[in-house]
């Protein structure tokens, strides 16, 4: 019962699976949701590698370039030179926390706050991982600094995993427990 306990509210629901706990309508809604901020996401890193070249800066403001970067690791380019290996495994984790997602999602359909969060992680998830397995990398272009130093370069994908994860973490502090 301690272990339980120490669970977040999502994933405290009965252990039995069936196809019953599943609710595809709403699950199906915020699929459509994260699937539409992917494609957004995949256009905006299409449109800037037509539009820059890497090493291109195209300044917006004092504080804000448009830049290319490619990251062969995770966020702030962890394990970037780590030789190849991390790419199927990035790619994996971010399909088996995707297929998490969806299950935590059609458990708990009725907590909109939290299913939103979710599928915000689960766009920019599915985002960064269609880069990794068709490009080998994940190209970043928003290019964040004050004076010389620069905050690491980071996409619309990025954006809606730290936006998520918010969400998430104040839905559980603050939502509804049933």
């Amino acid at each position: 019962m301690l272990f339980r306990s120490a669970l977040p509210i999502c994933l405290m629901r009965k252990t039995v699976s069936s196809v019953r706990q599943w609710n595809w309508p709403a699950l199906l809604g915020w699929l459509v949701f994260a699937l539409a901020l992917t494609g957004f996401d995949q256009w905006t890193k299409n449109w800037i590698q037509h539009r820059l070249i890497t090493g291109d800066v195209d300044r917006i403001t004092d504080f804000f370039n448009l830049v290319v970067a490619y990251n062969s690791g995770a966020a702030f380019s962890f394990l970037a030179d780590a030789g190849g290996w991390q790419r199927p495994l990035f790619a994996g984790l971010a399909i088996i926390v995707s297929l998490v997602i969806c299950v935590i999602i059609s458990r708990n359909s009725a907590r909109k706050f939290l299913c939103l969060g979710l599928a915000l992680v689960l766009s920019g998830a599915l985002g960064n991982a269609w880069d990794r397995l068709t490009i080998g990398v994940v190209v970043d272009f928003l290019d964040f600094h004050l004076g010389s130093y620069h905050w690491p370069a980071f996409n619309v994908a990025d954006i809606c995993i730290c936006c998520g994860a918010a969400i998430v973490v104040l839905a559980e502090f603050f939502g509804k427990k049933n």
